[in-house]
């Protein structure tokens, strides 16, 4: 665990007001995203406990002879670490909220992972959100800004597999033109993408203008 994490996310961002929290308003399962209050949904599903460390992955078994290893499925993400950020958090389930989007985080300061979507290992993207700041100061992923192309992402299974990301691409999107198809449509390969709100911050809407979004492929 890395405990500085806490006191480096809190720290006041530039020209920080008292405002209304960023939500990811991901509307329909596959539709346009943005930022504003937080919809009216069925709470997530409770986080898994934090481990005292990252679980040790599973010893290999050598299969007996003349048979071949069979691959095994994709598991749930459970943890994403970003070292560069000094980020370790774990992850709790986001399913599909009573509007048709995806659900966001209760908690300003936990992570989910859409369960629509891929699973790191397999095919299509994972989709890792959070909170960028809440009505009191910075969220979890306030620091999500500072990711760089290179920079790693570490996503740990519910069996304590790593999979590790490398970062590609960041970009902003206005909300009214979020690309839903590119972030999460179906892809053949084993892709992440990190998504939080970003942009100005409207204060008559009480929401940010832009969705920011971290691409990432197998390191």
């Amino acid at each position: 665990m890395i405990d500085a994490r806490r006191g480096a996310r809190r720290q006041t961002p530039r020209g920080w007001p008292a405002r209304a929290a960023c939500a990811l308003a991901l509307v329909a399962v596959l539709s346009c995203a943005g930022c504003g209050a937080v919809p009216q949904a069925a709470s997530p599903a409770s986080p898994p406990a934090a481990p005292a460390s990252v679980p040790t992955p599973p010893a290999t078994i050598d299969p007996p002879d003349g048979e071949a290893a069979t691959p095994s499925a994709p598991v749930a993400p459970a943890r994403v670490v970003i070292p560069s950020l000094a980020l370790d958090e774990p992850l709790i389930e986001l399913g599909i909220a009573d509007d048709g989007g995806m659900e966001v985080p209760v908690d300003y300061d936990e992570v989910g992972w859409f369960s629509g979507g891929g699973r790191p290992g397999g095919t299509g993207p994972t989709v890792i959100a959070a909170h960028v700041d809440s009505p009191t100061g910075p969220a979890v992923f306030q620091a999500l800004e500072d990711l760089a192309v290179g920079d790693v992402v570490e996503v740990y299974g519910v069996d304590g597999v790593l999979q590790l990301y490398r970062v590609t691409e960041t970009a902003d999107y206005p909300k009214s033109a979020f690309p839903t198809a590119r972030v999460f449509g179906a892809t053949a390969r084993d892709e992440l993408r990190l998504i939080t709100c970003g942009g100005v911050f409207d204060r008559d809407a009480g929401s940010y203008v832009d969705n920011r979004v971290v691409y990432a492929d197998p390191a």
